[in-house]
């Protein structure tokens, strides 16, 4: 069969989808690296909302969704950029989101992080800041999950400089009752993250994230650095305490990053293995034999649909990813809360599906054509 994708021109193409469905299989945990696949939530498609509205999430799919990626030996970092925290997803349903899956984990098995920021704020105080934090430190943890201290728009819009990254963030760390995983996220993910650690200058905000680190490296199980640019983050890696660990969430060069060379590795916590998630963990198995060139041969092929789905303006690739568990058959309509699903435009809904469709991704490629064809059908392609 063929189908007709629309290109950046307007012009439409044929494209020949497989017909071969995958081979993954599910199997025990990793050894040699520890990767998180952050998680989308899946909205309720009948619920009567606006996009201002809270959001009204399907909780069995979503939970579903979760098994499938603990089924496959992946951790689940919960209610992150990828779960629409702050475009879609408040700190009531965020909550609710943490508790329903950490239990979710509990019964199965899986691990699981949870985020922690400020988004039951708009601005504040720092004494404000460090309560919103608190209030949700304390949430994951009665929870019984990891906590990751996210960036907080209100901390990035309140702070002077960078004596008050120092002064919260140690508060938090010292108060944490197990390690937790910092988290970094550029102004490419959420632009009102720029100059985040107190300076637009990327080095001067590197030298504050590291002296918060260096001052409770007990607390710190390791970061999660989304920057986009991989050798800042191998500079970063090398210059971390000994026992912290560096997870990457560089969803341009991951393969490279988890790799690792001679003076280490990072491991994972990425928005991209949301929709990888089998074949990335069949990856990292192949890794944990010590076949490097074997992982890459895997990996390296996904990057160009990774790019696709978090290019500019990045914080929109959780439509793509959305779009690519709805044709997996992971759920059962293309919504997203606040309406997000119209954030892309149907030439890169078009390239994400023939990415991955040359990918293997699809359990049921037969299944992922049908759904294809019905959303370009909306959009007045007929044939």
């Amino acid at each position: 069969m063929t189908i007709h994708l629309p290109a950046a021109d307007g012009t439409l193409r044929a494209y020949e989808p497989r017909t071969d469905p995958p081979a993954f299989s599910s199997a025990a945990p990793f050894a040699s690296r520890t990767v998180f696949s952050a998680a989308h939530v899946v909205a309720d498609p009948y619920a009567d909302v606006s996009p201002d509205s809270p959001a009204a999430v399907d909780w069995d799919a979503t939970l579903a969704f979760r098994r499938h990626l603990w089924s496959h030996g992946l951790g689940v970092a919960e209610a992150m950029d990828t779960a629409q925290r702050g475009m879609g997803l408040d700190w009531a349903g965020a909550a609710e989101l943490i508790r329903r899956s950490a239990a979710e984990a509990r019964a199965v098995g899986g691990r699981i992080a949870c985020g922690v920021g400020t988004d039951q704020l708009t601005a504040g105080s720092p004494a404000g800041i460090r309560a919103a934090y608190e209030e949700q430190l304390a949430v994951v943890e009665e929870a019984g999950a990891q906590a990751v201290l996210m960036a907080s728009r209100a901390l990035a819009a309140a702070a002077k400089g960078p004596e008050d990254y120092l002064e919260i963030y140690g508060h938090l760390l010292r108060q944490a009752a197990e390690p937790v995983i910092l988290h970094w996220l550029g102004p490419m993910f959420d632009p009102a993250l720029e100059g985040y650690w107190g300076s637009a200058d990327l080095d001067a905000a590197t030298e504050t994230f590291l002296e918060v680190i260096a001052a409770h490296p007990d607390k710190v199980d390791g970061v999660k650095i989304s920057l986009l640019d991989a050798q800042r983050e191998i500079d970063l890696r090398r210059r971390l305490p000994q026992g912290v660990r560096c997870y990457t969430g560089d969803d341009f060069n991951y393969p490279e990053l988890i790799a690792g060379d001679d003076q280490g590795f990072s491991h994972a916590l990425l928005g991209i293995f949301d929709p990888l998630g089998p074949l990335a963990a069949q990856a990292v198995r192949v890794l944990d034999t010590g076949d490097v060139k074997g992982f890459r041969e895997l990996l390296d092929p996904t990057v160009a649909l990774s790019r696709h789905l978090f290019q500019a303006p990045t914080r929109f690739y959780k439509t793509g990813v959305v779009l690519l568990a709805w044709l997996a058959g992971h759920q059962s309509h293309f919504v997203m809360v606040g309406g997000l699903q119209s954030a892309r435009s149907l030439p890169h809904l078009a390239r994400a599906y023939e990415l991955a469709d040359s990918l293997g991704l699809f359990p049921d490629p037969k299944l992922a054509e049908e759904r294809m064809k019905s959303l370009l059908s909306v959009y007045g392609v007929d044939r």
